[in-house]
């Protein structure tokens, strides 16, 4: 696969649902990928990319944002508070906002920063112990109680789980979205963007079908 190879799939299944192409983003999760490889996905003109920790996104992306203009960076992994500044500086997207604390910490920081990231609920469409989001059930005060913080809120993110039909979640998150009157949807990946495309996807997770497979997880 290659960068052209997925945007064209992309545009496919946007025009098997009825949708424009350019009403789907598509984020190249750059995480543990070697620079080389970044580095010719930028000089392929993309600019949209996914990183899963702060701390790796800013060991890379400071010079990579230097030498090329217009890099849109999404953070699409969990959060810590203590990181939430550093994340808010560097990230245009933050796609994994999923608990009171972190909400009311990046709530304060927008205020003395003067500027927040687009922000995305992560939603855990199924309710897995050992995975973030907030409840489904629980998704619609969280989201009001975000907003009732002047956060900007654009949309919701969930990881369905990986031995069930990814479709099933995709419709649930986009209910829960349609009914708090969210237009953002981050959800497909690698294997089952198409699935999300015709759900409503605003933005799929692409990795190791434009990079190839992921070198090994680097220690914390």
């Amino acid at each position: 696969m290659s960068l052209q190879d997925i945007s064209a799939r992309i545009a496919k299944a946007a025009q098997a649902a009825g949708r424009d192409a350019d009403s789907v983003k598509l984020i190249a999760v750059s995480k543990v990928q070697p620079n080389d490889r970044v580095e010719a996905v930028l000089e392929q003109g993309h600019r949209c990319f996914g990183e899963n920790r702060v701390q790796e996104a800013a060991g890379k992306w400071p010079d990579f944002m230097e030498r090329f203009s217009g890099v849109d960076l999404h953070l699409i992994g969990p959060l810590q508070t203590n990181k939430a500044r550093q994340a808010m500086e560097l990230c245009h997207a933050i796609h994994s906002v999923d608990r009171a604390k972190l909400a009311k910490t990046l709530a304060r920081l927008a205020q003395e920063m003067g500027h927040c990231p687009d922000l995305f609920i992560q939603v855990n469409t199924g309710e897995e112990p050992q995975k973030a989001g907030i409840l489904p059930l629980e998704a619609d005060d969280f989201i009001a109680e975000c907003r009732s913080l002047d956060l900007p809120v654009k949309g919701l993110m969930c990881i369905p789980p990986v031995e069930e039909e990814p479709a099933l979640h995709f419709a649930l998150l986009a209910k829960i979205a349609a009914r708090n009157e969210l237009r953002g949807l981050s959800m497909g990946m690698s294997s089952d963007f198409e699935r999300a495309i015709a759900l409503g996807a605003t933005h799929v997770r692409v990795g190791s079908a434009i990079f190839g497979e992921r070198v090994k997880t680097p220690a914390p």
